[in-house]
């Protein structure tokens, strides 16, 4: 059974019967709850929402700028992702309004232009795409000061060049302590940094995540062990050295996101999908078993051009006579049609009905890479990741507050 899309369901409701009216930063305004919470468990699928289609390639792209340290969108832009143009043509368009007040001129470009010159010249690019130090930054280069290094070159006299040092790379010491100290309370990465938030396009939404991981059981082992045969028999037993030999895990691991927040129907399910691949991507080079994914949502709010949206993702329940059309469509025959037809057609009850999640596939290369060259390598390629199974309503289109 697909929990994820009904607990989904069930928060925008939430906020619709109990969200207070608020302004924000865009000028839009909200319906707002505060304190909410999203649990699932990645053994009943991969947490894709499917009461509304979701472009996953979006959404992967975006994790993998993340990963690679990247703050420039030109990355984004190249891969036909999209989604943070709209916050870094309006940190340019402020730069350009700066500049006319300070007497300077600079052509006035429209978005579309703006996101041609990112793709097309890297200069502008380089100059106007970066968003400042926000999640790769934080997550692969915490911290580093400017400090004076001196350098002696033969025949010259030596001088001083700043060079920035003591950069953190939170996820290499993440992984590396999973492996060395799994049962360690500090396994967690922060984007919340708060001497340079004032530099950053948009301050994280979703500020930082904690991992846990427990032992698995001898059954839970050997359950994994037939289920890598393609036999499902969960009472099966097996010998504990062909578990061995056969590499099996060891450990569950579970990923558990915080979020300020939450755009809750465009926003929060590129998250919980985000926080799941990068719960699958971790537990591929830990080797560990995906086990629960938790996210705590804070400032959880609708927009108020969101509310009809929210409406039709909730859905209604079908009346009789739209089952038995639904129903009469499957049927080769134009018959009399029973109770039992409902069932074995798996006719819906409402028009927002959740299917069954997908499963994920990774790439045989990407897996080759992450377990012999490690992570950065692995995510350097392209076309790293497939659903299996994904099916799911139609997409119901939202505007983007910037």
């Amino acid at each position: 059974m697909n929990n994820l899309d009904k607990q989904y369901q069930e928060l925008l409701q939430d906020i619709l019967d109990n969200g207070v009216i608020k302004g924000d930063r865009t000028g839009t305004g909200t319906i707002s709850v505060f304190g909410r919470q999203i649990r699932h468990k990645m053994s009943e699928g991969f947490p894709l929402l499917t009461t509304k289609k979701m472009p996953f390639k979006i959404i992967a792209i975006e994790l993998l700028w993340f990963l690679r340290g990247d703050t420039n969108i030109k990355f984004l832009v190249d891969n036909n992702c999209h989604i943070w143009d709209g916050d870094c043509y309006k940190n340019f368009v402020a730069a350009v309004e700066k500049n006319r007040a300070e007497g300077y001129t600079r052509p006035v470009l429209t978005q579309e232009e703006f996101i041609n010159n990112i793709k097309k010249d890297n200069d502008f690019a380089k100059k106007w795409g970066d968003l400042g130090p926000i999640y790769g930054k934080q997550w692969r280069s915490w911290g580093g000061e400017l400090v004076p290094k001196r350098i002696k070159e033969e025949g010259k006299i030596p001088y001083s060049q700043n060079v920035l040092e003591g950069q953190i790379d939170q996820i290499q010491n993440l992984i590396k302590e999973l492996k060395t100290n799994p049962d360690s309370r500090r396994l967690m990465v922060n984007a919340w940094n708060v001497g340079v938030i004032d530099q950053m396009v948009l301050p994280p939404c979703h500020y930082g995540f904690q991992l846990y991981t427990r032992e698995l059981s001898g059954s839970e082992r050997a359950k994994i062990y037939w289920s890598k045969k393609g036999i499902e028999d969960p009472m099966l037993p097996a010998l504990k050295a062909e578990i061995e030999n056969a590499n099996i895990p060891t450990r569950a691991i579970s990923l558990m996101w915080n979020q300020r927040s939450v755009d809750t129907f465009l926003g929060l399910p590129f998250n919980i999908a985000s926080y799941g691949l990068l719960l699958e991507i971790i537990a591929k080079e830990v080797n560990m078993v995906p086990d629960e994914l938790i996210g705590n949502l804070g400032d959880t709010h609708l927009y108020s051009n969101h509310i009809e949206q929210a409406k039709e993702q909730i859905g209604r329940e079908l009346s009789e006579d739209e089952r038995y059309d639904l129903c009469a469509a499957q049927k080769s025959k134009m018959t009399a049609i029973s109770e039992e037809d409902y069932i074995k057609y798996n006719i819906p009850t409402r028009t927002r009905e959740p299917y069954p999640l997908p499963t994920l596939k990774m790439n045989p290369i990407f897996l080759a890479n992450l377990e012999h060259n490690g992570l950065d390598e692995a995510i350097n390629g392209q076309s790293n990741f497939e659903l299996v199974n994904y099916k799911s309503h139609p997409k119901i289109e939202a505007p983007l507050s910037n």
